[in-house]
């Protein structure tokens, strides 16, 4: 059985120095603005979204869509490929049978 070690309901203007300083793996957030805010400023870059609730994995880069320079050969895929990376971590880690994360079944 899998123990997963989980805090709060915590301040949000002393928790975000919590995680940029590597105190905690992740943070789930009751609105995207509460996160979002946070992430772009601490990792433009390297944010990934996960929307919850639904019955298959669902990731984006935090950074958005980046219309303004699609096709420009100016985007950086490092973004993307974690979001994909992520998503199919999480897709991998399922339980076939019940649809629910095998690290939460029990």
């Amino acid at each position: 059985r899998k123990q997963i070690n989980c805090v709060g309901p915590l301040p949000a203007d002393t928790l975000w120095l919590k995680v940029r300083d590597g105190e905690y793996d992740a943070v789930v957030t009751m609105y995207h603005d509460q996160g979002q805010i946070a992430i772009k400023l601490l990792g433009f870059d390297r944010g990934v979204s996960v929307l919850a609730g639904l019955p298959v994995p669902m990731t984006t880069p935090a950074h958005g869509t980046a219309f303004d320079i699609a096709g420009q050969g100016k985007a950086n895929v490092v973004p993307a490929r974690n979001a994909f990376t992520m998503c199919l971590n999480m897709a991998s880690s399922r339980n076939a049978t019940t649809g629910v994360d095998s690290g939460m079944a029990d």
